[in-house]
């Protein structure tokens, strides 16, 4: 959001999850997690992320003595989801005195959308900000005339593989307005494991694993044996569904395009489609 605000040259520092546009890898690093994932199966890390939310341990480890050295005006944050980024409760003794903690909680696709308005507003660019969320709301727009009376294939969106997570927040809109049907989760609500035993039960004609906070490759390496009777497509959650951004709008038309290739050209971002099995994972 700040990069498509203009402001890049006013951010003084970053999360270890900040990494897009490349640009920012060159800001001084204030919040890193504390679990290395590197080489963990999606069980393994389910099972660490679980644990520390039931013992109420911090998954982010936040710099306070670099905070104090940059000493930001604004620092950014959100409170939706403790597990996907730093949260204000990590803040709470890391912030030099009087810096102001802005937290950004959107449930929804308007939210996301309304929440650039909202944080263009507090850094003095409101007009940009406008320009961005109706930048957004033009391709979701297009997508939809697209697909309008078309059928309405079933769609499971997973935000994790093992066990699989049915999608939350604002991805079951993005299935609905990318013209499918979405299957198991509501829009607005928290994603929750379920088993693929209970995904197939639901006769998806398609399952896509936007696997959150991961790439494409990271989710890659983790379904290698994952075998599923249904077309399974692997896309990076990372870029175009996890994270409340501008970009999830780009993850609708790529939605659009799996589900309707006839319709919805496809918008060339990275994807990649599993072989189709007789067994499948537990």
């Amino acid at each position: 959001m700040i990069a498509e605000l203009g402001l890049l040259d006013s951010l003084v520092g970053i999360s270890e999850d900040s990494n897009w546009p490349p640009e920012v890898l060159s800001k001084p690093l204030v919040a890193r997690t504390k679990i290395d994932v590197s080489g963990l199966t999606s069980a393994e890390i389910d099972a660490l992320v679980n644990e520390s939310a039931s013992e109420s341990h911090s998954l982010y480890a936040v710099d306070a003595q670099l905070m104090d050295e940059l000493r930001p005006d604004l620092v950014i944050t959100q409170d939706l989801c403790e597990v996907c980024a730093v949260s204000s409760g990590d803040l709470a003794t890391a912030c030099p005195i009087g810096t102001e903690v802005f937290s950004m909680n959107p449930r929804s696709f308007d939210d996301v959308v309304e929440s650039v308005i909202t944080l263009a507003e507090r850094l003095g660019v409101r007009e940009r900000g406008v320009d961005v969320a109706e930048m957004m709301r033009a391709k979701v727009d297009a997508v939809r005339t697209a697909v309008a009376g078309l059928d309405r294939p079933r769609v499971f969106m997973a935000e994790w593989m093992d066990p699989p997570y049915g999608s939350g927040h604002w991805l079951p809109e993005m299935v609905e307005a990318a013209g499918g049907t979405n299957v198991l989760s509501k829009p607005g609500e928290y994603s929750f494991a379920t088993t693929w035993e209970m995904v197939l039960a639901e006769e998806p004609e398609l399952i896509v694993l936007a696997a959150c906070g991961f790439s494409l490759e990271q989710a890659l390496e983790r379904t290698i044996d994952l075998q599923l009777p249904v077309r399974t497509v692997v896309v990076d959650g990372d870029a175009h569904f996890s994270r409340p951004a501008p970009r999830i709008a780009d993850g609708v038309r790529q939605l659009a395009h799996l589900i309707h290739p006839e319709a919805v050209e496809d918008p060339g971002l990275p994807y990649a489609e599993l072989p189709l099995g007789v067994a499948h994972a537990g």
